[in-house]
C-alpha cells in the first residue's frame, strides 16, 4: 500500500490557519481575562502592547490607539486589570495574542464607590480643610519613618534625608504598606509616635501601585489617626497620580517618596550657599561702611579745628579782641554825638527862652492870677498888673488903654 502523500503548510499558511479556527470559536471572540499587567510599551502611534501575567502564565496584549484614548485610567506596569477583547494570531511573529477593546481595573467599581463615600464623610467633617493643617519644621531634628522595612521606599527615605539634611535624627516605625489589611497596621504605627521622643515631623510613605494595594490608606481609622498624630504627617503615597484618603487629611502630600523626603527637609548646600553668600554680601557692605567712615573722619581730621586747634583759637581770640575795640569805638563815637546833639538842643532852648527874649528888651505882662496878658481886652483901667524884666518885675496899676492905630 502507498503512503498518502501529506499536505506541507508554509509558516505562513499554519498561522493563518490557525486564526482562522481561532475566529471560529464564538468563546475566542468575545472573552474576558484578568491579569496584572507587566512589560507596558507606549507606542508612538499611540499603540499600548502590554503582557498580561498570573502567576504561572502570560498572555500578549496589545490595545490600539482608538480603544487607550477611551480608557477611564492610564495603565501602568503592575496594575491588576480586567480586559476584554478577541484572542488572534499574529501571522507575522506566529503567537497568539489578545486583541483588547474594554479595560478596567481590577475591582475598581467597589472601591472607588467606597473611596468616594468615605471622601466625601470625611471632607463634611472638616478634615480635609487647609485651617486645620500644621506648618512643617524648616530644620527638623527627628523623623519618624512610616514605611515598610522591606520596601523600596525606605531606600528612597533614607538616601534623599541623608544627602539632603544629615543631621537629622531617623527613627523607622515598621509599618504595613499593602492593602487593605494594613489599615490596622498603620494606625498602630501613628499612634506610636506618642510614645517616641523628639520626633517633629512624620513621613507615612509607600511606592505606587493598584487601588487594592492602597486600599489600606483610604481606611477612616487611619484618616483620623493622622488627624490626631501628635506631630505633622507627610505622606508619599505611591506615584504622582495616586491620590488616597490619608493625602487629603495629612498635613503635606507629596507625590512620592522621595518627595515626601525632600517636604521634610532643608537642603544642607542650599543651607551652605546662602550661608556663603550673605556672609559675602555682610563683608561687602561692612567694607562700605568701614571705607564711608575712614573718609569721613580723614575729612574731620583736615579741619582745622582738630588739625591746627591752637591756631584756630588763637585767631578766634584776636578776632574777639577786634570786635571789643569796634564796640569801644562805635560806643564813643555814639557819646560824642548824642553829646554834640544835646549842646545843639540845649542852645536852641536857650535861645527860645523867655529869659532869653526879656534879655533883648521885651517884658511880660502878667495879671494878679499869674495868667500871661495877650489882648488888651484882658486888663481893666484901675486894674492891678505885674510887668516881668529881665532884671526883675514891678507891681503896676493901670491908668489909660490905648487901641493900636487903625491900618488906614
Amino acid at each position: 500500500m502507498s503512503q498518502q502523500r501529506r499536505f506541507v503548510f508554509t509558516v505562513r499558511q499554519l498561522n493563518r490557519y490557525l486564526r482562522t479556527l481561532l475566529s471560529q470559536d464564538r468563546t475566542l471572540q468575545d472573552l474576558s481575562v484578568r491579569g496584572e499587567v507587566g512589560d507596558l510599551v507606549r507606542h508612538g502611534s499611540g499603540h499600548v502592547y502590554f503582557t498580561l501575567k498570573d502567576e504561572s502564565s502570560q498572555l500578549r496584549c496589545g490595545l490600539f490607539r482608538e480603544e487607550a484614548e477611551a480608557l477611564a485610567f492610564i495603565p501602568e506596569s503592575g496594575s491588576e486589570v480586567v480586559v476584554r477583547g478577541t484572542l488572534t494570531v499574529y501571522e507575522r511573529r506566529g503567537q497568539y495574542q489578545l486583541v483588547v477593546r474594554e479595560m478596567e481595573e481590577a475591582g475598581l467599581g467597589e472601591l472607588h464607590l467606597a473611596f468616594e463615600r468615605m471622601k466625601r464623610k470625611l471632607a463634611a467633617e472638616g478634615l480635609f480643610e487647609e485651617e486645620r493643617k500644621r506648618s512643617l519644621p524648616a530644620f527638623p531634628r527627628k523623623i519618624a519613618l512610616l514605611t515598610s522595612p522591606s520596601g523600596a521606599a525606605l531606600h528612597d527615605l533614607l538616601t534623599t534625608i541623608q544627602s539632603r539634611w544629615p543631621a537629622a535624627d531617623l527613627v523607622l516605625i515598621p509599618t504595613p504598606v499593602s492593602g487593605a489589611r494594613a489599615a490596622p497596621g498603620i494606625v498602630r504605627s501613628l499612634e506610636k509616635l506618642r510614645l517616641i521622643e523628639g520626633p517633629e515631623v512624620a513621613i507615612l510613605a509607600r511606592g505606587g501601585g493598584s487601588m487594592e494595594e492602597l486600599s489600606g490608606f483610604n481606611a477612616e481609622g487611619v484618616a483620623r489617626a493622622i488627624a490626631a498624630a501628635p506631630v505633622p504627617v507627610i505622606t508619599g503615597i505611591g506615584h504622582e497620580t495616586d491620590f488616597t484618603i490619608a493625602d487629603f487629611v495629612a498635613d503635606y502630600r507629596a507625590p512620592t517618596p522621595t518627595a515626601a523626603a525632600v517636604a521634610a527637609t532643608s537642603d544642607q548646600r542650599e543651607l551652605l550657599r546662602l550661608v556663603q553668600e550673605f556672609r559675602k554680601r555682610t563683608a561687602q557692605r561692612l567694607s562700605r561702611v568701614v571705607a564711608r567712615h575712614r573718609r569721613e573722619l580723614a575729612l574731620l581730621r583736615a579741619r582745622p579745628v582738630l588739625s591746627r586747634p591752637r591756631l584756630l583759637l588763637a585767631e578766634r581770640r584776636q578776632r574777639v579782641d577786634e570786635l571789643v575795640n569796634a564796640i569801644r569805638q562805635a560806643t564813643a563815637r555814639r557819646g560824642r554825638e548824642i553829646q554834640e546833639r544835646l549842646l545843639r538842643a540845649r542852645e536852641k532852648l536857650k535861645a527860645l527862652s523867655p529869659e532869653a527874649v526879656l534879655a533883648r528888651g521885651y517884658s511880660i505882662t502878667r495879671l494878679p492870677d499869674r495868667s500871661v496878658v495877650r489882648s488888651i481886652r484882658q486888663l481893666e483901667i484901675g486894674g492891678a498888673a505885674e510887668v516881668v524884666l529881665s532884671e526883675g518885675a514891678a507891681d503896676v496899676q493901670v491908668r489909660r488903654l490905648r487901641q493900636p492905630a487903625s491900618a488906614d
